[in-house]
């Protein structure tokens, strides 16, 4: 993986808590290059899918399972947890569909994406999770990616699944939490974690940690869980520094500053993230 990979630092803090009873169905993607046949950094189980296709695998591995329970050829207490494990690209968008229809089944899994907002494995290209003004390999212009982040979390919890939440690695006690209460439920549950990514982001790979930090500080990024039916910020930053602050660090967005501040769009985002918090509260 490439230093410095937020994706990565998430998904050794959510193994941790998970441990080595899964069974991993990954799609397509940056977490793919952890596997190379027949190995993996795993102790459980892995399995590789399309982009679309994880979560109907993990109803295959599911379906599996509870037979083999039933039949009595696999003990209760061996059990295993499945986990769909997908990036942004995945998630926001070639696998919506398969993933709306596992959570219709009421199907008994775990789906992590790791959000680096873009199609990291590919060179960065833009993905609906790449937020506004963001340059990629796709969106470069004077004012970047023209588009807005897809709310994902409210299209899941639209579901009405288990539980939804959103996590990032440099929040380690919020994301341990939270992967403790998933791991401990049925049905579906779904997780969100935001993956500062230093290739794609353009920034120096030891900064990841302190980017997580500011994305949760300046609102960029709300910390937050839906469980019966109901959304509850789990951190609330009562004193935000400007989203600029986090912008900054990025070479993403640079043509936002340099050869001169593009105030009309640093004034947007703002306003965007002041909105979502002036109605959060």
């Amino acid at each position: 993986m490439c230093s410095g990979c937020g994706g990565l630092e998430a998904l050794h803090q959510i193994y941790d808590v998970l441990g080595e009873n899964t069974v991993f169905v990954n799609a397509a993607g940056c977490m793919t290059l952890l596997s190379v046949y027949p190995f993996t950094p795993f102790r459980g189980s892995w399995l590789y899918t399309a982009m679309a296709s994880a979560p109907a695998g993990a109803q295959g591995v599911r379906d599996a399972l509870d037979l083999l329970i039933q039949q009595g050829r696999l003990p209760p207490e061996e059990d295993l947890q499945v986990v769909v494990l997908t990036g942004d690209g995945s998630a926001y968008g070639m696998g919506m569909s398969a993933t709306s229809g596992a959570m219709d089944r009421g199907l008994d899994f775990i789906y992590i994406c790791y959000d680096n907002e873009g199609y990291g494995n590919t060179g960065q290209q833009y993905s609906s999770a790449t937020p506004h003004g963001a340059a990629t390999a796709t969106s470069g212009g004077t004012g970047g990616f023209p588009g807005y982040k897809k709310d994902l979390f409210s299209i899941w919890a639209a579901h009405q699944p288990s539980y939804v939440a959103t996590v990032i690695a440099s929040e380690p006690l919020d994301l341990a939490k939270k992967i403790a209460k998933a791991r401990d439920m049925s049905g579906p549950r779904m997780i969100i974690a935001l993956s500062p990514c230093p290739t794609g982001w353009d920034y120096d790979p030891r900064e990841s940690v302190a980017i997580g930090k500011l994305a949760v500080k300046t609102g960029v990024w709300p910390l937050k869980e839906y469980e019966n039916g109901t959304v509850t910020h789990t951190r609330i930053p009562r004193e935000r520094p400007a989203v600029e602050e986090y912008l900054k660090t990025q070479g993403r967005f640079s043509h936002l500053f340099r050869p001169q501040r593009n105030e009309a769009l640093l004034t947007e985002i703002q306003q965007r993230v002041d909105r979502y918090w002036a109605q959060a509260q």
